[in-house]
């Protein structure tokens, strides 16, 4: 059957079922698909579907519908799928581990077609989260990013769409200036469509040669930049005086990174945006540096900023807003507010009115200890909500030391002597800060689920302290190798090679034994599995990286980190991220580790909250449940069911969304790093998770896994 035939079957049989259906819509989900037409469900964000066929009482017949496997996994290298795919009119649109695009029967998992970008662009290696989809009378067209590239493609046949762009394609890099096209710019996320621009925001680096992280939006049909909004202001422009004064012809970063959300009736795309670079020491950028870290609100036809609230002023903790916004209606008062939440890393729920920018609960300003690194000035205070309370907890203190055994205790006890550590926003530091909720949240990229019936958010939090170490870019020598390696590939495959202690990041110790210069050459110029081409590096320090990477020399443990990009811009860069463990390589903090939450956005509370993940060797010890650190978000559906991936024990799960009780969990052939996607098909309600593994060390795989009811 091919993808016609499938739409025409479907869409008599969707048409009958909305007649019949009366569920509350999510912001962004009109009332006659029952389709999963947009990243997340809706433009809206909501993770959230009418869908009601699964039920409480039949989720225990939930049985494997279909398998598809990419055939794209490596066999060496880490690799991810983070992919929420789009099922519309029979029709499941997806990405592989490699970035290649596919369509599938969604009732039978049939391959239909697949797309390479591989074949005729340099795109390396890195994620994606999703694609977008926009329709006119005689056509359908899919926009995805891989690589520096937006590619438009038939959503028919996969074929590029010559029209748009250069033959199909845009350059991720318009608009961006001269002196950011040799930069590293990628697009992990999904951005939305509006009537007939495309909005996205993109991935940059960290560093201080990061490119700006500005908002553009693109013609659906030629491919032309219809405008830009720039999230480092230029002279002239609000927020330019929050800047030192030519930080807009050199600084980066102020990105948005995560997604966004539309809401097409007010014309408004809620954007939200990342910190500016350098991440961790910002003495070259003093002021609050406006548009970094904040809930933007433009006008969706020009760009226009209508209002803005900044949630971190002058980041040096990497508190990028990690997830789209998720367009809420509160009830309070006796009136209902259109509203839009925002998840933070750090376990919180900004609320506002969706038109005025006006809070909706009361937010406080918290006072930050002084920095001690050269050059930095913190803000002096930050803003926390105060409603609704943290989804996670919020400072490591002694109290908090993991308690499941007495060995764990003593030893964290004892790692933590001389870090600093104790307060929400203590400062990075040369002696090492505790991060916590980690780098990772708290919230994160697999975004909260909003019940329209009943205004509740669902949301996942990770419950893991972070040691974050500065260190001096300007004392001693280096060789240039080095100091390049530290520069583009310490912070990740850390200061002495070993790579990072979740096992994301590989070790490069004796990377020599296993692949020749010729190979890591080509690996640093198209990337692989997680990691992006490097294609901005020179030529020589290309060659320096890997003389260094095959014969490092005994100075090594003397290490300065920074050179090249760093040692001109920034005093110091850091070791890495990484987790604090016990000894067993277990997290440093009591439990849980993980949690799922509900969160009454009425009232402005906790409705409940769960471990989310099981750790079965604890479990046999008589450990409670702990939960793990988790990643990819929740759907709830009208059925009354929450589904969700994401924990480090490579489960399924369903839980009831009204208690938190879990009703049903599958083992999954890999993790399920991504926030699933529920549909129907001929009158049967289905739901589908990717399984691509290869986060926290655990395997990568190239699954599709769809589940429906047992006949």
């Amino acid at each position: 059957m091919n993808i016609l035939n499938i739409r025409n079957a479907s869409f008599w049989m969707f048409t009958v079922m909305s007649l019949i259906s009366c569920k509350q819509q999510p912001e962004g989900q009109p009332q006659d698909m029952e389709d999963w037409s947009s990243y997340l469900g809706s433009k809206g964000s909501s993770q959230y579907t009418v869908l009601d066929q699964i039920t409480r009482e039949n989720v225990s017949s939930l049985k494997l519908a279909w398998k598809y496997q990419t055939g794209d996994l490596k066999e060496k290298g880490n690799t991810q799928i983070q992919c929420n795919p789009l099922i519309i009119s029979g029709v499941l649109y997806g990405t592989s581990p490699t970035l290649k695009a596919f369509a599938l029967d969604a009732a039978t998992g049939e391959a239909l077609w697949d797309f390479d970008p591989h074949e005729d662009h340099e795109i390396g290696g890195s994620v994606n989260r999703g694609l977008m989809y926009w329709e006119s009378e005689d056509t359908g067209r899919l926009f995805y990013a891989a690589g520096p590239y937006l590619f438009a493609l038939d959503a028919e046949t996969g074929k590029l769409i010559p029209e748009f762009g250069d033959g199909g394609k845009v350059s991720l890099k318009e608009g961006l200036g001269d002196w950011a096209q040799e930069l590293y710019v990628i697009s992990s996320t999904p951005g939305v469509i509006y009537q007939d621009k495309l909005i996205i925001g993109t991935r940059v680096s960290e560093n201080a040669d990061a490119a700006p992280g500005y908002i553009r939006a693109f013609n659906v049909l030629s491919g032309e930049l219809e405008w830009i909004f720039h999230t480092i202001p230029q002279p002239g422009e609000f927020g330019h005086e929050t800047w030192p004064e030519n930080a807009y012809q050199s600084s980066g970063g102020a990105n948005s990174w995560a997604g966004m959300s539309l809401d097409e009736e007010m014309g408004l795309v809620f954007v939200p945006t990342g910190s500016a670079a350098f991440d961790f020491w910002g003495g070259n950028r003093l002021g609050d540096n406006l548009f970094a870290n904040t809930l933007l609100a433009l006008d969706a036809n020009t760009g226009k900023r209508i209002w803005h609230y900044q949630t971190v002023r002058h980041d040096v903790w990497d508190r990028d807003l990690p997830a789209p916004p998720n367009l809420v209606t509160i009830k309070k008062d006796g009136r209902e507010i259109s509203a839009v939440a925002q998840i933070t890393k750090t376990g919180r729920v900004f609320i506002f009115d969706r038109e005025t920018g006006e809070p909706v609960y009361p937010i406080e300003e918290v006072a930050v200890p002084p920095s001690g690194l050269q050059g930095e000035e913190v803000a002096p205070s930050q803003p926390l909500p105060t409603i609704p309370p943290p989804f996670s907890r919020q400072v490591f203190t002694a109290e908090e030391i993991t308690d499941i055994s007495p060995e764990a205790t003593a030893y964290v006890r004892e790692k933590i002597q001389g870090l600093n550590y104790g307060h929400t926003f203590a400062p990075p530091s040369t002696e090492g800060t505790v991060i916590f909720p980690g780098f990772d949240g708290g919230g994160e990229w697999g975004g909260a689920a909003y019940d329209p019936e009943s205004g509740m958010l669902y949301v996942n939090a990770n419950e893991m302290p972070w040691i974050l170490t500065m260190v001096p870019t300007s004392t001693g020598e280096v060789t240039a190798g080095k100091s390049a390696y530290f520069t583009h590939c310490g912070m990740c495959h850390g200061p002495d090679l070993a790579g990072d202690n979740s096992g994301t990041f590989p070790s490069l110790r004796n990377i020599g034994d296993r692949l020749g210069r010729e190979e890591i050459a080509a690996v640093m110029a198209k990337g692989r599995g997680r990691m992006p081409a490097f294609q901005q590096i020179k030529a020589e320090s290309r060659e320096a990286i890997i003389d260094f990477l095959l014969q490092p020399d005994e100075s090594q443990d003397d290490h300065l980190i920074g050179a090249e990009s760093n040692e001109d811009a920034v005093p110091y860069t850091t070791t890495g991220y990484n987790r604090f463990f016990d000894q067993e390589g277990y997290p440093a903090v009591k439990p849980p580790w993980g949690t799922l939450n509900a969160i009454d956005l009425n009232r402005g509370s906790i409705a409940w909250s769960v471990p989310l993940g099981e750790f079965p060797e604890l479990t046999a010890r008589g450990i409670p449940q702990t939960g793990t650190e988790n990643y990819g978000g929740p759907v709830v559906t009208a059925g009354g069911l929450v589904f969700i991936g994401a924990s480090k024990d490579e489960y399924f799960r369903v839980f009831d969304k009204d208690t938190g009780e879990e009703l049903w969990k599958y083992k999954l052939p890999a993790g399920g790093y991504a926030t699933p996607a529920v549909y129907a098909v001929n009158g049967k309600q289905y739901v589908v998770i990717a399984a691509g593994g290869g986060k926290m060390g655990t395997p990568s795989g190239d699954y599709y896994l769809a589940f429906t009811l047992a006949e």
